[in-house]
């Protein structure tokens, strides 16, 4: 695999629970707003120009968009691809594919990328820039990079110095501060058979961003999420409510449900890790969720290096998609709703630990260097086998400069089938909303919106 670059990743582990690992110097500081982009990626172009230098990203709406609208045009929606890779060409592009897009492009001959022109069009308030240039020289990862401290509301690590911390930058990624949206979830059989795994209510509070001069430390939750059920008729009623804080070895996650059959709020502190999702009807773990999210102290993270590659980018034809049967075609998702572009990624890869449990022992995360969202995923099993990928659907919420990849699609490539999850084109797109009250973030709440 070719590499833009590589780095000592083993001098750089943290493994010892309660190391601290230092912010990086003035000096190297100096580079974000130089050489690199205030979130840490390099400016410049590639050597051949197909990635294009970064200018500030795209914060012009196209003109068919109406201001207020959560539907949001493609800005890019008449161009034409620059190249497909299928089965007779795969070999010559794989170093630049994810494993399980390289086997998914030679497994079935209808599956193909679509490699459109590169847009960095991602960009970011001038607050969380401004934050972020302050993290990189005073957030610091502990715990043996499991948790943080003296983090602004920004990327914490943009110039990060281990796998742990560039995970916490996608953790911690900008995407608004509150999302409420309706989506719907689908489990695609090896047959082709398409089934609604849930529709459901989401509101999503990026808690981190609520204060943008609050240092964020110890208990402090930085995300969560309330999910009410909708459908089909046998979930319609259930409800989740989750909280992740910024030290999870000090506050592990907080989960509670609601099954409208026993008529309670419970505690539910199985709901991370490797735990089949009943909101993708167990085709996905927890911690698959938006290609990656949760606690990081079931692996060991190396920071492998950045590389080229090609990845779903500017993925409007997804996230807008109203309907969405023409989409679900068998085996894959329909190629022509998909759209590659290449970009440069950071790649991580987590090993499991020794004596922890989950069903993937190895996995490999490629996130942007624009945003630091994860991108993509490749998962193996414990005989080191391919078993699962994911690919999340970034797109730029134009009139709002926040990057948005809330739906995303997992692969199992043991049992032939995908999911598309967290849809919203059916129901209007991405909607950012006002903050929910306090009591709405109660696991008190749960019981009166999941009722039938």
């Amino acid at each position: 695999m070719k590499f833009v670059h590589t780095l000592l990743a083993a001098s750089l582990a943290l493994t010892l629970v309660g190391q601290t690992q230092a912010a990086v110097s003035a000096a190297e500081a100096a580079k974000l707003g130089a050489e690199l982009t205030l979130v840490g990626a390099e400016k410049a172009a590639n050597a051949d120009g197909s990635i294009p230098a970064y200018e500030g990203g795209l914060t012009t709406p196209p003109a068919s968009y109406k201001p207020g609208e959560s539907m949001r045009p493609d800005p890019f929606a008449g161009e034409k691809p620059l190249l497909v890779i299928d089965g007779k060409n795969v070999e010559q592009y794989k170093d630049q594919l994810t494993a399980v897009t390289a086997e998914l492009v030679k497994r079935y001959p209808s599956f193909r990328v679509d490699v459109y022109p590169t847009h960095r069009s991602a960009a970011l308030p001038q607050g969380v820039l401004d934050n972020t240039l302050k993290n990189a020289t005073g957030a610091k990862s502990t715990e043996g990079g499991n948790a943080i401290e003296n983090v602004l509301p920004g990327v914490p690590f943009p110039i990060p110095q281990s796998g742990a911390e560039a995970m916490w930058n996608h953790l911690l990624r900008y995407q608004g501060v509150n999302i409420a949206t309706k989506y719907d979830n689908w489990n695609v059989d090896s047959a082709g058979v398409a089934s609604l795994a849930t529709t459901g209510q989401a509101q999503i509070n990026f808690a981190a961003y609520d204060d943008l001069s609050k240092t964020l430390t110890g208990k402090d939750t930085y995300y969560q999420i309330k999910l009410n059920y909708t459908a089909p008729a046998r979930r319609a009623g259930e409800a989740v409510l989750l909280r992740d804080a910024v030290n999870p070895l000090v506050q592990p996650r907080r989960a509670w449900q609601y099954l409208p059959g026993v008529r309670r709020v419970k505690l539910a502190p199985s709901l991370a890790y490797d735990t089949p999702n009943p909101g993708t009807a167990g085709a996905a773990t927890w911690d698959d969720a938006f290609v990656f999210n949760g606690a990081l102290d079931r692996y060991e993270w190396k920071l492998v290096g950045k590389q080229e590659l090609i990845v779903p980018y500017n993925a409007y034809g997804v996230t807008y998609q109203s309907d969405l049967k023409p989409v679900m075609t068998p085996n894959h998702m329909a190629p022509e709703f998909v759209r590659w572009e290449k970009h440069r990624v950071w790649v991580v890869e987590a090993t499991l630990k020794e004596g922890a449990r989950h069903i993937y022992h190895k996995r490999r995360f490629y996130l942007d260097e624009d945003t630091w969202v994860a991108l993509a995923s490749d998962q193996y099993d414990a005989r080191g086998q391919l078993y699962r990928g994911a690919f999340s659907f970034l797109s730029q919420s134009y009139e709002a400069q926040t990057p948005d990849a809330t739906p995303y699609a997992t692969y199992d490539l043991v049992g032939g089938t995908y999911s598309l999850i967290g849809l919203p084109g059916p129901y209007g797109g991405i909607k950012y909303s006002e903050p929910l009250s306090k009591a709405q973030w109660s696991s008190e709440s749960l019981a009166g919106a999941g009722i039938r």
